[in-house]
Parts: structure tokens; C-alpha cells; sequence
């Protein structure tokens, strides 16, 4: 699960403008901030850079048991 759609908001940027800057269409952009599909980690490292955040604040952590 990732925070994608949610740091976006925090930035006020749009998923069209990241897919661009990402080189992904919108739809899988768009599947990522919905969470449908997971980016593979080098496309997790890149839209982390591409929004300035750390890796860690696109990701949800899960609470162990």
C-alpha cells in the first residue's frame, strides 16, 4: 500500500503532471495513487524524487501482530 495519492495532495500537484515527469501514462499513475497496482521500487525511488520526500513517506507501514 502507498501514500502516493495523499502526498500529492499534501503538494497540490497533480497525478497527470508526476505521470508526465515519470514518463507512465496517467492510468498507471493513476493505479498507483489508487493503489490497484504497486510501482516496481526503482519507479517508487523516482517519484519519491521527483515529489522531494523521502521513500518512507510514500509507504504505508503495517503494524506487526
Amino acid at each position: 500500500m502507498n501514500r502516493i495519492k495523499d502526498v500529492l495532495e499534501q503538494k497540490g500537484i497533480k497525478q497527470k503532471w508526476l505521470a508526465d515527469q515519470l514518463g507512465k501514462s496517467y492510468n498507471m499513475l493513476n493505479s498507483y495513487a489508487q493503489n490497484r497496482r504497486q510501482p516496481s521500487l526503482e519507479d517508487l525511488y523516482r517519484i519519491a524524487e521527483i515529489l522531494d520526500v523521502e521513500v518512507k513517506e510514500l509507504l504505508i507501514e503495517r503494524k506487526a501482530h
